[in-house]
């Protein structure tokens, strides 16, 4: 006869909090003993202040009380989450889990599994998945990732380490259903033209601090080369042939479980990309400031780091920005469609554009051309699809011309 699961027992901790030597940090600790092992343990960590201290203390004896391990309290996402996927997922059936356990893999771990489940909010979960739509995942792969979330955020509170499941976000269906419609005519999303490009660009430097100029030259560049953010922030002096003027395409930076790391593409191939010569002056000029380092990367932070479309946005103070010059609607994902919407108004042929875009699907590439050279195309996709429909006169081969006598 199994045992009925008792309640948890409290833990008891002793701490303290002191400032350490020769720094400005405070350092807060537990110390405890193991109920399971007898052996004593303790945790520590060093803050900025000591009202910080205090609440980490304050967290960690609240799920003591509730018989909750300082160490287990204090475990990242993707710990936990490979600590407890077994239950996070009993009951689900084999069609349901594989895709379950891709979203966490490919999406959840990524984005948020270096974050402690304890300082998971709401909030972040909710930008997390506004990333997600950004980055053109699927509707299905959205509802997927944010469902294992949500049964391991669930577990969680099962443990006593959180209150309330932060993942049970409202609202990222309407938000999907905007950006499809976006997506249906991402031309509107684009800047107008080249004044408006380079008036953002100055007035997002004059509005960070200290006006850093490389918060200007990574927005020109991204609108110029249709490329995402991460994009740039992956780019190598090396990537650059200034004989062709090309920009071999190879890695992009996303976050991941140990923070900001390089991958491959969205596509997972390389691709080459024009660099045009209105920013062939700027990447020069990056060039040499990395001394010609191959390996160098051409665009990072005011400190030398990585940049991402959230660091971007911080530290311009984009929000603001973009609203003061009448661009309420401007992403940074919209510098992309602007270099696509521009390639294409300039007449670039549009399988030259699905390459440089790194699309997958021409269909994509296609929202991208003026209204009146779309509905000309799709005048010839009609004329195809209608000779080699299945009728009179027709064959496997294609359709088969017939001479009517008389006809003129």
């Amino acid at each position: 006869m199994a045992r009925p699961e008792l309640p948890p027992v409290g833990i008891a901790l002793a701490a303290d909090i002191e400032v350490r030597a020769g720094s400005n940090l405070y350092r807060a600790r537990v110390r405890w003993f193991d109920p399971a092992t007898g052996k004593r343990r303790s945790k520590s960590v060093a803050l900025a202040t000591k009202e910080a201290a205090a609440t980490w203390v304050a967290e960690l004896e609240s799920a003591a009380r509730g018989g909750v391990d300082p160490n287990t309290a204090t475990m990242t996402l993707g710990e936990y989450g490979r600590r407890i996927m077994h239950l996070a997922v009993r009951g689900l059936e084999a069609k349901t889990l594989d895709p379950y356990l891709a979203g966490w893999r490919k999406r959840v771990e990524p984005s948020l599994g270096h974050l402690p489940v304890r300082m998971i909010t709401n909030g972040a979960v909710d930008r997390t998945v506004h990333g997600w739509i950004a980055d053109e995942c699927t509707r299905s792969t959205v509802k997927n990732s944010l469902a294992i979330l949500v049964r391991v955020m669930e577990q969680a509170v099962r443990d006593g380490i959180i209150d309330r499941n932060p993942a049970r976000v409202t609202g990222w269906q309407r938000e999907f259903k905007k950006a499809e419609d976006e997506l249906d005519d991402p031309r509107t999303l684009a800047l107008p033209d080249w004044a408006a490009l380079e008036r953002l660009a100055r007035t997002l430097v004059a509005r960070s601090t200290g006006a850093y100029p490389g918060w200007g030259d990574i927005v020109i560049f991204a609108a110029c080369t249709a490329a995402r953010i991460g994009e740039v922030s992956g780019v190598r002096t090396g990537d650059i042939d200034t004989g062709t003027w090309t920009w071999t395409l190879r890695r992009q930076t996303t976050p991941s479980p140990g923070g900001l790391v390089d991958k491959g593409t969205k596509g997972k191939r390389a691709r080459k990309v024009p660099i045009i010569a209105e920013v062939r002056e700027l990447v020069l000029r990056r060039m040499e400031a990395t001394g010609e380092e191959p390996a160098a990367r051409l665009f990072t932070g005011p400190r030398g780091g990585r940049i991402t479309t959230a660091v971007l946005r911080d530290a311009t103070h984009w929000d603001e920005v973009v609203a003061a010059l009448g661009y309420e609607h401007l992403r940074r994902h919209d510098l992309r469609h602007t270099g696509l919407t521009w390639m294409a108004d300039a007449g670039v042929p549009i399988h030259v554009l699905r390459k440089i875009a790194g699309h997958g699907s021409l269909t994509t590439t296609q929202c991208y051309l003026h209204p009146d050279l779309r509905a000309v195309t799709d005048a010839g996709t009609a004329l195809s699809a209608h000779l080699r429909a299945p009728g009179p006169g027709w064959s496997p081969s294609g359709p088969q011309l017939r001479l009517i006598k008389g006809g003129g």
